[in-house]
């Protein structure tokens, strides 16, 4: 593959986490989480750099011994529980720029997707190799509960229908449903101009379809049960 692009990918990973203590780096078969992302970095040929964004000192040197660079320990203003992406990955961006280091593509691999199917990278880059205007690439999945069928109990206790836009969209058939998909934590590739301009999506966003079956995306303990069971299984 002729390389164009220079590429940072970046694991985000504060310290502390509301529904698992320290989930982060909990152990999953004996390894600390965020280190499956940055193992999945550095397996990749295509990545310049790889660095974990971190607020703790404790989880940074957890980060080095796994390979990853910790350049910074990022600030609390940008790492608290209502922090969106934008803020912690233009802040990595802009460390590099101030010291001359210019990235074209930022990979953002979340450390609560530790099992990803394997060339993700590589199919991104592609993408933009093949769509010059994209803006970023996201992974997502086949949704398997579709919004049409979704209700909401108003306050007098009476239910509506979630969708408003068609008449009663809980009463169409299966194969009339449109087909949805949502976003999985597995990978974000965002091109620099898309955060220069202060988004992380931008407006041509591309898809990299997941087999429903194969995400695994972290949020409470049944999923580690979930993800270990995987790893013994694979």
């Amino acid at each position: 593959m002729n390389k164009k692009h220079k590429i940072l990918s970046v694991i985000p990973a504060r310290e502390g986490s509301k529904s698992i203590k320290n989930k982060n780096i909990r152990l999953l078969n004996g390894k600390p989480l965020l280190c499956y992302s940055i193992e999945y970095a550095l397996k990749s040929i295509l990545i310049d750099k790889t660095i974990v964004s971190t607020d703790s000192e404790h989880y940074a040197s957890i980060s080095k011994r796994c390979g990853a660079d910790v350049p910074f320990i990022r600030p609390k203003d940008i790492s608290g529980d209502d922090v969106q992406d934008y803020p912690v990955i233009k802040h990595a961006l802009d460390f590099f720029d101030n010291k001359g280091e210019f990235y074209d593509l930022i990979v953002l691999l979340r450390p609560t997707s530790p099992l990803r199917p394997s060339g993700l990278i590589e199919q991104a880059y592609e993408i933009f190799e093949n769509n010059s205007d994209t803006s970023s690439v996201r992974s997502v999945t086949k949704i398997k509960e579709h919004p049409f069928r979704a209700w909401e109990i108003k306050k007098d206790g009476t239910m509506a229908g979630y969708e408003k836009s068609i008449y009663e969209p809980y009463n169409l058939p299966r194969q009339a449903l449109p087909e949805l998909y949502f976003q999985t934590g597995d990978i974000e590739v965002i091109s620099r101009e898309t955060l220069i301009n202060g988004s992380v999506s931008g407006l041509n966003i591309q898809p990299i379809i997941i087999d429903y079956s194969e995400m695994i995306d972290i949020d409470e303990a049944s999923d580690f049960l979930k993800a270990e069971k995987h790893v013994i299984q694979n």
